[in-house]
């Protein structure tokens, strides 16, 4: 069920028949193309993905190797003033993630000047200590950072999680533009959309500025991945084609006198720049968990000499964390000496027993979720959920109210989306990609788009059965007659 009337970003006021004016163009080119033709192109789009081996593996499920993440063919849209605002706030906030991950490895002075509890640090999962101390290349950490935002009126957009980890869902972004461009390209020709094929691009540059400062001139990037089997594989393999640098698996890796070697039929060759697509816990037997068989032996050890960047630094898990989340309006402050531009959904932190019992006394109207889920998994939407679904929570929490946080029900934002009886609103969250290298922050003028297609869900994820948009960026905030822009 839909929480409350949602703003629709083409079409404006729930059930509005005319779209916004500065999109008029997309909503007649919505009513002049039949659902049938709108149909037979998005079959098209994803019959490509099909043959490219797009695909999403649902782990535990049996056609998990079959599976695609549904695409729709109607765009999401940007104006540019709209855009110009979300950069500035994606800007800021990454600013201030890299500076708390530095701080809270380092002289953790946040913790001294009480502004973060010390047991949220130390008593988290995702810190790790085997790493304190240690500092990356040009003090950069979280190098590529997804942050998931939803939108709730014209000017209102809030920050839903931080992912600096491994995000992953770019080579969607780039698939999804690729199909629109082929298959609607009269949208290339109203709307002056902004490129994001430089993608590829910008993050290899991104990698070889953050190469280790004694590094030549053109520094060995990679891109090390868990295997075939990983559910982002074809990711993994797409980029490093895509960036012209090697897949390699740990495998391939050998760390010598703390350098790290790739194995060629050429021999060796000294690796300087990794972009991980492991987790911290497999990533280096001798540090984390030894039965790993995925991590390279030594490779913590190459990286605190400073001789190998990781992209993203081991230890970013703790920026992932909601628990850290809860807290982020207090870690921009306290980084960057302004508030937020980007702001938070309102949370209540379990571990806080004011906050818990308001949690308990409000279940059928909160979404509560795991400190350190993913995926969709491990989360209560409370509009939605079963008398039992509720009664379980309600004992999980009382049991482990640390491991929760919960949130409002937002009406999040629809657009129109060709479902099978047609058009309908469906809701919608999205993902923009951010760089931080040594030269700066960059916002990717793009990101994916994730749309729950069940009617009234507000989970987009795609393991729950959401799909995904082309996210258009406009560069200016009205329809144009000059060529497109891929």
């Amino acid at each position: 069920m839909a929480v409350g009337p949602a703003f629709d970003e083409i079409m404006g006021t729930a059930g509005s028949r005319q779209p916004r004016a500065a999109l008029a163009a997309l909503g007649d080119w919505l009513d002049t193309t039949d659902s049938a033709e709108l149909r037979r192109r998005q079959q098209s789009a994803e019959a490509t993905f099909r043959q490219l081996g797009i695909t999403f593996a649902v782990y535990g499920d049996e056609d998990a190797s079959e599976r695609i993440i549904p695409f729709d063919i109607v765009p999401r849209v940007f104006l540019k003033d709209e855009w110009d605002r979300l950069s500035e706030g994606l800007v800021q906030r990454v600013e201030a993630i890299n500076l708390f991950l530095d701080d809270i490895y380092g002289e953790r002075k946040i913790l001294k000047e009480g502004i973060l509890p010390n047991d949220l640090i130390f008593g988290n999962a995702q810190f790790r200590p085997e790493i304190a101390g240690m500092r990356p290349p040009h003090g950069i950490w979280a190098h590529i950072c997804g942050i998931d935002l939803v939108r709730t009126g014209p000017d209102d957009f809030f920050v839903l999680e931080d992912n600096a980890r491994t995000p992953s869902g770019v080579s969607y972004m780039l698939e999804n533009r690729e199909a629109m461009l082929r298959l609607c390209p009269e949208l290339f020709r109203q709307f002056r959309v902004a490129a994001v094929d430089s993608y590829p691009d910008r993050l290899l540059q991104t990698m070889k500025s953050v190469a280790p400062e004694h590094t030549g001139n053109n520094p060995v990037c990679v891109v090390l991945t868990p295997g075939h089997y990983n559910s982002a594989y074809y990711e993994h393999s797409f980029l490093a084609d895509s960036m012209g640098v090697e897949l390699v698996e740990a495998a391939d890796l050998i760390v010598d006198d703390d350098i790290v070697w790739m194995r060629t039929i050429a021999g060796r060759v000294k690796v300087d720049v990794i972009y991980r697509r492991i987790d911290d816990d497999f990533l280096d037997p001798l540090v984390f968990r030894p039965d790993s068989a995925l991590g390279v032996r030594g490779l913590i050890a190459a990286y605190a000499a400073g001789n190998v960047a990781i992209i993203n630094a081991p230890g970013n898990g703790i920026a992932d964390d909601k628990a850290i989340y809860s807290y982020m309006p207090e870690i921009v402050r306290y980084y960057t000496g302004a508030d937020a531009k980007l702001p938070n959904v309102q949370t209540f932190r379990c571990r806080e027993p004011e906050a818990l019992q308001y949690t308990l006394d409000h279940l059928e109207e909160l979404v509560v979720k795991l400190v350190d889920g993913s995926g969709g998994y491990g989360m209560l939407v409370g509009p939605t959920a079963s008398k039992d679904e509720i009664a379980n929570f309600r004992a999980a929490l009382v049991a482990e109210p640390q491991r929760y946080i919960a949130q409002p029900t937002l009406a999040l934002s629809t657009v129109p989306t060709l479902v099978e009886q047609g058009l309908a609103p469906r809701h919608v969250d999205f993902r923009p990609f951010v760089l931080t290298g040594s030269k700066g922050i960059q916002v990717v003028p793009g990101g994916l788009t994730r749309v729950a297609l069940r009617e009234g869900s507000l989970v987009v994820n795609s393991s729950q059965g959401g799909g995904t948009k082309d996210s258009f960026v406009l560069m200016d905030n009205g329809p144009s007659q000059s060529q497109a822009q891929s």
